[in-house]
């Protein structure tokens, strides 16, 4: 009954084609956002908003444009750690060595030069797929790895390999706060993550998806699986690279190669995974999870008084976070965004069981 879509009739083609029909996730969308821009600037401490919010926030980016390439394409990568230092250290050095270019622009640079990687080493799926492609875009994180390590032109000649932001500022408001840095990227991710909603949803998205349910048959209808697919890898690179620029920038502030390591490709593909592929909200919902369970199965044993130390407090805060990841995914191997979705099919029925 709270989800009731009856007498919620459409006019138009535009109010038909929105992108939230329903007024109850308009309303939804609405409150996260009001309350994402005005109540948490108010509420938050700066390590709440510093520690969790920003990290959450540019790691959702990053699986939405992960989940674009393998949740509606099809296309399996373990190289977006790879693309993210390759937006990272693209919009280092365009800051470094033009020093008056605004920071968006250095952000939206990083993430044109990470396209440019991405489709390069998205060729290979043209002709693999699976686990072939899986371990061609592995080759591509061991290549940006060892690039950005080994090439001294792209870390300035630093011989550690570490770069170091100086302090930032957009439109004329310093960024080294917690609150300007967090609404900052804030905005970032909101444009990305209608930008997605509204591109899956169009042709290019169906080309994707029709892709990765059959491309046989894909092509066979007029499809170019070729177009499709580096398309994919270039919509998927630019946003990963918008996010590793906003992580180095934002949230680091001062990183190393290792910073973009096979570990983060990793955990972003678990994001996705866990979070629902093929859904751009499930996108949040595994960041969420991985960014902040850690964080509350952490703090759990000082609610309770548990003399723990802080080894064993970590192996214990390891195995509840691995036991979690398998329970949910044997619940809903769909991912939270199917729970999510069974959930708002029960709330058009509640209070009546059928």
């Amino acid at each position: 009954m709270f989800y009731r879509e009856n007498g919620q009739f459409k006019t138009s083609y535009r109010s038909d084609q929105q992108i939230f029909p329903v007024r109850q996730d308009r309303i939804f969308i609405f409150a996260v956002l009001l309350l994402a821009f005005v109540a948490v600037p108010l509420l938050a401490s700066d390590y709440f908003i510093k520690a969790l919010l920003i990290p959450f926030l540019i790691l959702a980016l990053a699986a939405i444009g992960l989940n674009i390439l393998v949740g509606y394409c099809g296309q399996i990568s373990l190289g977006t750690g790879a693309f993210m230092a390759v937006g990272a250290y693209a919009a280092w050095n365009i800051g470094v060595r033009f020093p008056h270019t605004p920071l968006i622009v250095e952000i939206l640079l990083g993430g044109f030069f990470a396209t440019l990687v991405g489709v390069l080493f998205g060729i290979p799926s043209l002709r693999i797929r699976g686990l072939y492609l899986a371990v061609a875009t592995l080759a591509a994180q061991f290549f940006v790895d060892w690039a950005f390590l080994r090439i001294p032109f792209f870390t300035n000649y630093s011989p550690s390999g570490n770069v170091s932001v100086p302090a930032l500022s957009a439109f004329g408001f310093s960024l080294q706060a917690a609150i300007p840095k967090y609404l900052f990227v804030l905005s970032f991710v909101v444009v990305f993550a209608l930008l997605a909603k509204n591109l899956v949803r169009g042709a290019i998205g169906r080309q994707w998806m029709a892709i990765r349910d059959m491309d046989v048959a894909a092509s066979v209808i007029g499809i170019r699986p070729m177009y499709a697919k580096l398309t994919a890898f270039a919509v998927s690179s630019f946003v990963v690279g918008v996010a590793g620029a906003l992580w180095g920038f934002l949230h680091l502030g001062s990183w190393e190669p290792l910073a973009f390591d096979l570990n983060r490709s990793f955990q972003l593909l678990f994001m996705v995974i866990i979070g629902g592929l093929g859904s751009i909200l499930g996108s949040f919902f595994g960041a969420a999870f991985i960014v902040l369970v850690p964080v509350a199965l952490n703090h759990i044993p000082g609610w309770f008084g548990l003399p723990l130390a802080i080894d064993t407090a970590a192996h214990i805060e390891h195995m509840i976070f691995g036991a979690l990841i398998v329970f949910f995914l044997i619940a809903e191997p769909h991912g939270l965004a199917k729970l999510w979705t069974i959930a708002k099919e029960k709330l058009r029925l509640w209070p009546f069981p059928h």
